[in-house]
């Protein structure tokens, strides 16, 4: 019994060898160390920041001239009135504000996007330095910090969950479907009917498009999250915009692939390196400067406006056009391929 179990597992490993699952599952672990490595450590030292001070506010002078010595840490922005600085703080022209401490005069609240980012913490630790090496340990300068649109923590990872719908639909599902048409020969014998390519290929980017759709809107509804009508107009386009960019790459993975095993395995190389930099890029200046290169970063960055912001689409046109050129780019691709029948 022991020895047909030990053939058995032997066999289920070679088998998983020659499928990829093996390698994709020791490829995984390492590239999410990788990954995690690259996300600033407590001790990686003060990155440089954006900080806005209020001309109509009355600042201790001692904290003025401290934050405006720190040029290393801090570049200062003045602004006129908190409304200023509401607005370049939702369009990122700067990193967080300076405002009076309601509950404590003596004091100032920090006014951020998220407290939970590295820009906060940033600051924060600036700003303690900055007392530390004048006055010592004392009382601190920042009473409190408060979220410019404080929400639940349901709603803050929720821009995450959905990037990873979005991806698993994109580079996962379609890649496999493709793959398996391939290798049963089904798109073989479809293109032996009047149906022509081209509307194969648009049948499953509107497939892609639709389980795009589906999957975030089945997470909205579950969680209970609302919108209003320009938010959710917002919302639905950079989804559609997302799904035609991730179903035409997975599309053209799927066309890379002889086996459904093969699709799975390289749909998951492709989706983890284009997941974890967009999502963990608040929390690391070095995927932050990784993770422009990606197209999941064009959709996951107006997406997170939108969802916890309240922000608009029309702020993101380049994210937009991005988005759709590269599945432009990749639909072409993936119609090459077809027109020279590909491992079919």
């Amino acid at each position: 019994m022991i020895r047909n179990i030990l053939t058995l597992t032997l066999n289920d490993l070679a088998i998983a060898f020659k499928n990829k699952t093996l390698q994709l599952v020791l490829i995984i672990p390492m590239f999410v160390f990788f990954a995690l490595e690259m996300v600033d450590q407590g001790d990686s030292g003060l990155q440089k920041v954006n900080i806005g001070l209020l001309q109509n506010t009355s600042y201790p002078r001692v904290l003025i001239d401290g934050i405006e010595s720190a040029d290393r840490v801090f570049d200062v922005t003045w602004l006129g009135d908190a409304e200023a600085a509401h607005a370049s703080l939702k369009s990122k022209r700067i990193d967080g504000f300076l405002a009076s401490s309601a509950t404590d005069p003596g004091s100032v609240e920090l006014i951020v996007l998220t407290k939970a980012s590295l820009k906060t913490l940033t600051i924060v630790e600036g700003v303690s330095a900055i007392q530390d090496a004048i006055q010592g340990k004392r009382k601190s300068w920042i009473a409190g910090i408060r979220p410019l649109h404080d929400s639940d923590l349901q709603k803050q990872t929720l821009p995450t969950w959905i990037l990873m719908l979005v991806l698993l639909v994109g580079f996962i599902i379609i890649p496999v479907q493709v793959a398996e048409e391939k290798e049963k020969h089904l798109l073989l014998g479809l293109l032996q009917t009047p149906i022509r390519e081209i509307e194969w290929l648009l049948a499953k980017l509107l497939l892609g498009i639709i389980l795009t759709l589906l999957a975030a809107g089945l997470l909205q509804l579950l969680g209970g999250f609302e919108f209003g009508g320009g938010t959710a107009t917002s919302y639905v386009t950079i989804l559609i915009a997302a799904g035609f960019c991730f179903s035409a790459s997975g599309i053209f993975l799927g066309f890379l692939c002889r086996s459904q095993a093969s699709a799975r395995t390289l749909g998951m190389l492709v989706y983890l390196p284009n997941l974890l930099p967009a999502a963990l890029s608040e929390f690391s200046q070095k995927l932050n400067s990784v993770a422009p290169l990606l197209p999941s970063f064009h959709f996951y960055m107006p997406m997170q406006s939108i969802l916890l912001e309240g922000g608009s689409i029309t702020a993101y046109p380049v994210q937009l056009i991005y988005l759709l050129s590269v599945g432009l780019v990749m639909l072409c691709l993936s119609w090459l391929l077809m027109e020279k029948r590909w491992l079919m």
